[in-house]
């Protein structure tokens, strides 16, 4: 049987840029914060400097492209680190549901994207539990399924803010805070969406080696036969 492909570090990249973005969502929510209190105070009759208007703009727009860029690159190393754990259990289950190459094409693709990725990461916690379970390997709630429904719920609604934020008007006062309070509500589901995603890469990543372990085992197994029959 095929071994199979490394993906531990696949794993601690996808971990890393997550812990990078939610960082960034804290920094973001307290910048957002910062700007909607200017904001306020403008709109009740108050004044603030040329100055302090441009600063708060510069930090706006460095905080965004930084948080853009590491959103990216973020979900390309998720997305590396799924198409190749989806890549590994075809290796062991033959009945799996979809082609690996789903595991990253779902996620590009209009209408799909709302489920289909949802589904291949169900059926990957799913299967390598029965699988582990059929070799004996418990591993407890160590990659319980619990926890996927929340994290795709938060994903969506995650989105759904993004593309209000993207689309809505800011060319006056009102329109400019109703755009930075969803921006901060965006940054308060980045929040524990990302502090799930990465218990699931880790949680996976941690069990993942024992399916190679249950590849060493059956090469056993089928060599003391042949030899036994010989």
């Amino acid at each position: 049987m095929e071994n199979l492909k490394p993906n531990g570090q696949r794993a601690k990249n996808a971990i890393a840029l997550l812990w990078i973005v939610l960082v960034l969502d804290v920094i973001s929510l307290a910048s957002g914060y910062l700007q909607y209190d200017l904001i306020q105070t403008v709109a009740s009759g108050g004044e603030i400097t040329d100055e302090t208007a441009h600063a708060n703009d510069l930090r706006e727009q460095i905080i965004g492209v930084t948080y853009l860029i590491a959103l990216i690159v973020s979900g390309v190393t998720f997305i590396q680190w799924f198409r190749r754990a989806y890549y590994n259990l075809h290796l062991k289950v033959n009945t799996l549901s979809y082609a690996e190459g789903w595991a990253a094409g779902a996620w590009f693709v209009p209408i799909l994207n709302l489920f289909r990725p949802y589904q291949i990461m169900s059926e990957l916690y799913k299967e390598t539990k029965i699988l582990l379970a059929q070799k004996g390997v418990r591993m407890g709630d160590k990659i319980s399924v619990s926890l996927l429904g929340f994290w795709w719920t938060l994903w969506i609604l995650n989105n759904i803010i993004g593309q209000i934020v993207w689309r809505v008007p800011t060319d006056t006062i009102g329109e400019l805070s109703f755009a930075t309070i969803a921006s901060m509500a965006a940054n308060i589901v980045g929040i524990p969406l990302a502090l799930i995603a990465i218990k699931i890469v880790k949680d996976y990543s941690d069990v993942e080696p024992y399916l190679d372990e249950l590849r060493d085992e059956d090469e056993i197994l089928t060599h003391l036969v042949g030899v036994a029959k010989i």
